[in-house]
């Protein structure tokens, strides 16, 4: 009975499941548990020993169901037998290979056990991942054989999906969970523990196949040769955690007692990358500073020393941090940003407010709950004294903990040292040309160093180049503070950071470097100069003798000679740039040419292509005949009858404005900046041929037609995949990549 029960409600909310993903912070997933036993408690308490799982008849997340899956209790110090809610570990694929939720195959839920305010550990990843990449994370409402079980948070498993997902990386690297076995015996330190992988085994849990070597390797560089530490590690992002840790009072973590609860994984740049894992006791919740009698001892947590562990034995990388000028001067920088961002500014406790608002219901209704409702709503604000336990019993307010803790972060030393201050940047030639040289300059007060950080595409290591204030570097007159650099320019935009320290501290710009960065726009004589996706009643086409609103971009001659464009292509597909050809088609100096992207074969008149753009963001390509890239833009989800411009015309980069078809774009009104940072792109939408799907990496990609019928199935896609819609049937249709739910329809 309840198979069909389950079955029933799947279907009816087929609809409504595919609108909502596994990790959308403001919504609560819904988590239905269904075992064949009565006595599930009991048995999952047996199998935390042995640490195997039982099978769930079904669970049904967010009305979507699954059969026969892996159920077992988790944690360490979070379970105990005694407890009417622990820890859960779902592997939706245990007994049914390959079975997912949206890509997921694994949910790991916390209890809430050392929170009182059920908010640190959701809080805690959304203002990490501002820098970082970092687990998502939400709420769950749990139920186990038709009754409610209680509220949980659910987290991203950092896993081999997480690290294709999150990092680029490839699945045979190596990752390490970094959680030893005995924590009361160094930790995951970091500690260089000689050339036998063995002497690393209680220390460092491998996640992959192989990978010993690259522990190995990591800790002799950072014990023995840290001049060499940017090869083996990124160090931006370990310095990102590291001042996390200490600002959030973090101490169930590398920076605490035990140097725990990260993880280590190998990207495709062969460095190793820091994931922060496990903050449900972030905020103050663990208190333990130091191992041994008096834990936690009489220390204001709130005066915590944003240099803890400076010469201190045990946390290498902490010394390494610290004993270098720029890393340190990073450290406290990355540490202001935060700072400011979500703590001075009262950030946190709104957002806290908002979670706690969402959530208050699910926590009062808790048959299970560990902490009481009064506890739960006073936490947010104000200490609640709890059970003891490692950390001690008592649990700091959100506010009162930070509060008192900015006042005193912002009046110690290394915070009221007075930084550089990096105001204009400026390019040289005034409009960079595709495949030349590139002068930046920029200038800068108070600096004793200025570095240029910089690359042309997403996840490739930035090449830092120092700046120069010496007359010979396109810098004006020497020692004047503007500071310079040159560089070879692609045919792709530049994304780049600036870095300036003096003897006392340092500064980003932009301030989340390297997670956020700048764009210098880079053009040729022909560049794509607007475009518009959604053209619903903005600029009329009657080419095929009617009326018609058709997507269509604008090329611009920069140069001072004519083209012909016979031969050249226009593609919405990098691995197709000849998708459309140009006939013979000349563009005059100063020029626009039209070009409408219809899919129109009909039009008696005009230059017509054989795809449609996307208002979802896709991408579009503009080559020679020879299929050499002379422009190229890549844009996320565009709302309608706005035109995306260069501004200054021609050579700028894009921004949101009122159209200006076929004339020049600084007589449009700028509405906004334009971001070209997308994750997923699928295009055409409508479409009735090919589907693209433009995505790094995806572990399954499925459609469904609009009675929940599968109309398509592919896993694990690197960079992206076409898929053949000419058979379906006319309609709407669900798309769903991995978390990301898109509607298409096929015409």
């Amino acid at each position: 009975m309840n198979s069909i029960r389950i079955l029933l409600l799947s279907l009816l909310s087929l609809s409504i499941s595919y609108a909502q993903g596994l990790y959308q912070t403001d919504n609560i997933t819904t988590i239905d548990i269904y075992f064949p036993i009565n006595n599930w408690n009991e048995v999952m308490i047996d199998n935390y020993y042995s640490e195997t799982y039982l099978m769930a008849d079904s669970v049904v997340i967010n009305g979507s169901m699954k059969d026969s899956v892996g159920v077992k209790y988790k944690g360490n110090s979070t379970f105990s037998e005694s407890n009417d809610k622990n820890p859960l570990n779902i592997s939706l694929d245990e007994f049914n290979d390959n079975q997912d939720y949206r890509g997921f195959q694994t949910l790991k839920l916390s209890s809430g056990d050392k929170d009182p305010s059920f908010l640190r550990e959701v809080l805690s990843y959304e203002i990490a991942r501002k820098y970082m990449q970092a687990p998502r994370s939400n709420f769950a409402r749990v139920s186990i054989n038709g009754n409610y079980h209680g509220l949980y948070s659910s987290s991203e498993s950092v896993n081999s999906d997480f690290q294709r997902r999150h990092l680029y990386a490839d699945n045979d690297n190596s990752r390490f969970k970094c959680n030893p076995v005995n924590i009361f015996n160094g930790g995951s330190s970091l500690e260089y523990l000689g050339t036998d992988s063995a002497s690393y085994y209680e220390y460092y849990e491998l996640k992959s196949e192989f990978g010993w070597q690259d522990i190995i390797d990591l800790t002799n560089v950072i014990n023995n040769s840290p001049q060499n530490i940017e090869q083996y590690l990124d160090i931006d992002r370990a310095i990102w955690i590291s001042a996390f840790n200490n600002i959030l009072v973090n101490l169930d973590s590398y920076l605490g007692p035990f140097r725990q609860n990260y993880y280590l994984i190998k990207d495709d740049n062969n460095r190793m990358n820091f994931v922060v894992w496990d903050l449900n006791e972030s905020f103050g919740g663990f208190t333990m500073v130091n191992q041994g009698p008096g834990i936690g001892g009489p220390v204001n947590l709130t005066q915590l020393d944003p240099l803890l562990r400076e010469d201190e034995e045990g946390w290498p990388l902490l010394d390494l941090i610290y004993s270098n000028q720029t890393y340190k001067q990073m450290y406290i920088a990355h540490m202001r940003t935060i700072i400011n961002e979500n703590f001075a500014n009262g950030w946190y406790a709104e957002r806290g407010l908002e979670l706690q608002n969402l959530i208050k219901s699910s926590v009062q209704t808790d048959p299970n709950s560990i902490f009481s409702y009064t506890d739960f709503i006073t936490n947010l604000n104000d200490d609640v004294n709890v059970a003891g336990g490692p950390g001690g019993g008592n649990k700091f307010g959100l506010s009162s903990l930070m509060e008192s803790r900015v006042e005193y972060l912002e009046s110690h030393s290394e915070f009221t040292a007075t930084p550089p201050t990096i105001s204009i940047v400026n390019t040289s030639p005034s409009v960079v040309n595709i495949y030349s040289e590139a002068n930046i300059s920029v200038q800068v007060e108070n600096a004793e160093s200025v570095v240029f950080g910089y690359r042309f595409r997403p996840y490739e290591v930035f090449t830092k180049l120092e700046m120069f204030d010496d007359g010979n570097h396109n810098d004006g007159q020497a020692n004047d503070g503007i500071y310079g650099v040159s560089i070879e320019v692609e045919a792709l935009d530049v994304q780049y950071y600036i870095y300036a320290e003096n003897n006392d501290a340092g500064i980003f710009s932009p301030e989340r470097a390297e997670h956020e960065f700048h764009f210098l726009p880079v053009v040729g004589d022909l560049v794509i100069n607007e475009f518009m996706a959604s053209n619903t009643t903005a600029v009329e086409d009657v080419s095929s003798g009617v009326s018609e609103y058709d997507d269509w971009v604008e090329l611009y001659n920069r140069g001072s000679s004519s083209i012909n464009l016979l031969g050249y292509h226009l593609s919405d597909n990098e691995n197709v740039l000849d998708k459309w050809t140009f006939p013979d088609v000349s563009i005059a100096p100063n020029e626009y040419l039209i070009v409408w992207l219809d899919n129109d074969y009909d039009a008696k008149s005009g230059l017509h292509t054989n795809f449609r753009l996307s208002t979802d963001g896709e991408e579009l390509f503009l080559s020679t005949s020879n299929n050499f890239i002379i422009d190229a833009l890549f844009y996320g989800e565009l709302p309608s009858d706005l035109g995306y411009a260069r501004l200054p015309n021609g050579s700028g980069a894009f921004v949101v404005q009122d159209h200006t078809h076929n004339a020049n774009n600084g007589l449009g009104t700028a509405i906004s900046n334009y971001s070209r940072n997308t994750d997923v792109l699928v295009y055409p939408n409508p479409s009735n041929y090919l589907l693209h799907i433009l995505v790094p990496f995806a572990n399954q990609i499925e459609a469904y037609d609009v009675l929940g019928k599968k109309q398509y199935v592919n896993k694990n896609i690197r960079n992206g995949v076409d898929i053949d819609v000419s058979n379906w049937k006319k309609g709407v249709y669900i798309l769903r990549i991995d978390d990301e739910v898109r509607k298409i329809s096929i015409q």
